[in-house]
């Protein structure tokens, strides 16, 4: 006879997939800012907009059964910070997204408020990253960069290459998505959803 356990029942495991590799249009479903001790980041939530793959991240959100779950679309922006190390390449980061941003969306002017983000359209593309936690390892899609939505339409972007674990030979073998983020704000419309 089988032993029973604390937490038995009948529970199916639920399959979310993937995204594959790639780019895609996305719409802005929400942004906030995160503050740290050393700058700010920028957090966008985002959903696949256009094709085959269009509302993957709120299939995938609603489909989870778990409490805890999180919103998976997301991509995260450092503020430049001026004086730090990093301030060229967060530079050039931040001011791509500000340029994808005003080029994808007509009568749009980037003005430093991330609220008006909401309901935007942007090209997303994402990359094959290994994760490593706790023992296990793994692959995963995340979004890598943005850029204009009309370089995702017409096929003009450049892959990313994957991003193995640093020191460590292995092959692409992504298996699921673990980009995630809490960005708790409802409007009414979703009240499901994280946002």
């Amino acid at each position: 006879m089988i032993k029973n356990y604390e937490g038995q029942k009948a529970e199916k495991t639920v399959q979310t997939g993937k995204l594959p590799a790639g780019g895609y249009v996305a719409k802005i479903v929400n942004a906030k800012v995160e503050e740290y001790q050393w700058g700010s980041v920028v957090v966008i939530a985002f959903d696949i907009a256009e094709g085959d793959f269009k509302g993957f991240f709120k299939k995938q959100f609603s489909d989870n059964p778990n409490e805890d779950k999180k919103w998976k679309g997301t991509y995260r922006l450092t503020v430049p910070e001026e004086g730090s190390k990093f301030f060229e390449g967060n530079r050039r980061t931040f001011n791509n997204f500000i340029y994808a941003m005003e080029d994808s969306n007509p009568n749009y002017h980037y003005d430093c408020d991330e609220k008006k983000f909401k309901d935007k359209l942007i090209g997303v593309i994402f990359r094959n990253r290994e994760w490593e936690m706790n023992g296990q390892s793994g692959w995963t899609t995340e979004c890598g960069m943005v850029t204009d939505v009309s370089a995702i339409r017409e096929g003009k972007f450049k892959p990313m290459k994957d991003k193995p674990l640093k020191g460590k030979v292995t092959t692409s073998a992504p298996l699921t998505n673990a980009n995630s983020a809490d960005i708790v704000e409802d409007d009414g419309e979703d009240e499901d959803l994280p946002f």
